[in-house]
């Protein structure tokens, strides 16, 4: 990072930031006394850091700004703040925070949890009220370094490591973007363990367009074939293929020039094609970046009419899962970057079955999902996950809104985002400590505040980069 935004961001955390906390907040002694070593270009790893300077500010100050701005720092300072405190309680005797686990709930939470305090410290968005900016600071860096040196790249201890599972892209992806976003804060055997994790998690997902190979662990591709049959019926792999991009498009990003980085990019390319892929993508005749659809496509992820199957059922919030193709823009962006053309792909296809698709209710009548002149969501074959989700939508009509992928769609994208988000402000209102949810049944997800943080943080960064005209597609 340049000098100035070095300043910058010590004046936003506060002269202690650099010395820690001594209490229960701060590292150990030894992790407090390592040398940090960052600055412009190339870094550990081959890591480009993020040139903040380039970017300039963004204030929030436009009515989509303002509310997904209290959104990310309510959600932020509930995660490093009450969350954290009653999830870390001590350290193991190499100096990292104790993970409890190597499953979902032990590596993606935390993950989600530094993307959302990483985006709300470095953007000025971080609200101090609970804990100070520099313990949080502190607490953030603790996440990041010890996510990334517990990934198998770094760990050879099969009790402690993580990695090479179905999901663990997804993981590797939150922690790189929130070492990328905080590599300031971070010294050198950090930058390293990022580096390495986040190479190997998109090394293993660079081969294969047949049904099960996304990667070493055997993950599928689609879930149709070409000839409509299924593989997993009521199971789409749209999500799970376009959160493999996402590391992909961040490892090339960030090490522009490693040498796997051209295998990446492509990668990258052909899994969001792979997820958002329909039955008609394989009788036209598109082409995008490169890639003839009808010939590469080995099946399909979602139906003709926008919509697509999870849990064996239609899902709407596995429709607004594309919002992680979508977050490449900012992705791209923050390198100076234009994002490929393919992250694009039938999104105005799943939008338009949100908006305008009608469903026969059980009533007899017909409905959409999303219901006229309101916030509320109809779900036509029910919801496993829950109750209340606005800003699982909220997010997701910003991102379309951002994107111009709701041409020719009424009511308009900016519209719903202003319907949704103000509910999930609502949401949030009811607690005092910046949480969303309340009653179980709200959202029965264990990582529910995490996703709401991860969300905000990318929704953010999206709307900075699209405010100061750098979100583009090509």
């Amino acid at each position: 990072m340049t000098s100035s935004h070095r300043l910058s961001r010590r004046h936003l955390l506060g002269a202690s930031a650099a010395v820690g906390a001594a209490s229960a907040l701060g590292l150990p002694a030894a992790a407090r006394a390592a040398t940090r070593a960052a600055g412009p270009g190339a870094a550990a790893g081959g890591v480009v850091p993020i040139d903040w300077a380039r970017l300039g500010s963004y204030g929030a100050d436009d009515a989509a700004g303002r509310r997904v701005k209290a959104i990310l720092a309510g959600s932020a300072r509930y995660l490093i703040g009450p969350w954290y405190a009653g999830t870390y309680r001590s350290y193991l005797p190499d100096g990292y925070i104790d993970l409890r686990g190597t499953d979902e709930r032990a590596i993606r939470l935390p993950a989600m949890a530094a993307v959302a305090a990483t985006t709300a410290l470095v953007t000025g968005v971080y609200d101090p009220r609970t804990l100070s900016a520099a313990n949080a600071t502190i607490r953030t860096r603790n996440l990041i370094r010890t996510l990334a040196a517990r990934h198998r790249a770094n760990n050879s201890n099969p009790a402690t490591r993580w990695g090479n599972t179905w999901q663990s892209a997804l993981w590797a992806y939150y922690t790189a973007l929130a070492g990328w976003l905080f590599w300031d804060e971070l010294d050198d055997q950090e930058h390293g363990h990022l580096a390495a994790m986040t190479a190997w998690e998109a090394d293993r997902l660079t081969t294969g367009n047949d049904l099960y190979l996304i990667g070493t662990s055997g993950e599928q591709l689609y879930e149709k074939r070409r000839d409509g049959t299924a593989v997993t019926p009521g199971d789409s792999k749209a999500e799970e293929d376009n959160w493999s991009a996402a590391v992909l498009s961040l490892a090339e990003v960030m090490m522009p020039d490693h040498p796997h980085a051209p295998v990446w990019a492509r990668r990258n390319i052909e899994l969001l094609l792979a997820a958002a892929a329909c039955p008609a993508d394989l009788t036209g005749g598109e082409t995008i970046n490169g890639i003839e659809l009808s010939t590469w496509l080995r099946g399909t992820n979602i139906a003709d009419d926008g919509t697509l199957d999870n849990h064996h059922i239609l899902h709407p919030l596995y429709m607004v899962a594309f919002d992680q193709s979508l977050y490449e823009g900012f992705v791209y962006g923050l390198a100076g970057r234009t994002a490929p053309r393919a992250a694009l792909h039938n999104i105005t296809r799943v939008y338009s079955a949100l908006v305008d698709l009608p469903f026969q209710a059980s009533d007899g009548t017909m409905k959409t999902i999303y219901q006229p002149r309101s916030g509320e969501i109809y779900y036509p074959e029910g919801n496993d996950w829950g109750t209340h989700f606005p800003f699982y939508f909220g997010n997701f009509d910003l991102l379309v809104s951002l994107t111009a992928q709701d041409t020719g769609i009424d009511p308009a994208a900016a519209s719903w985002e202003r319907r949704h988000n103000e509910e999930q402000l609502g949401m949030m209102a009811r607690f005092d400590d910046g949480r969303t949810y309340g009653a179980s049944g709200e959202n029965t997800y264990y990582g529910r505040e995490h996703r709401i943080g991860a969300m905000a943080g990318q929704a953010f960064l999206t709307l900075h980069l699209a405010r100061k005209d750098r979100l583009r597609f090509t």
